[in-house]
């Protein structure tokens, strides 16, 4: 919750600032990975998708 330039009081979801609650991968990481896995799957995806739309010519 907060006031906006209006005095008005408004609310967003916490999770769209920084001062939401980390998550589990974060609370429990070591340093060991820079990446958590749900990510690089997505990223791949992506990469995927794109290699098919350049191959086929599709802008």
């Amino acid at each position: 919750m907060f006031y906006n330039a209006d005095g008005q009081m408004m609310s967003m979801l916490s999770s769209w600032t920084n001062i939401d609650r980390a998550d589990a991968y974060t609370q429990g990481d070591t340093g060991g990975s820079w990446f958590r896995t749900d990510d690089l799957r997505n990223l791949r995806a992506l990469v995927d998708e794109l290699t098919i739309q350049i191959t086929h010519g599709v802008k």
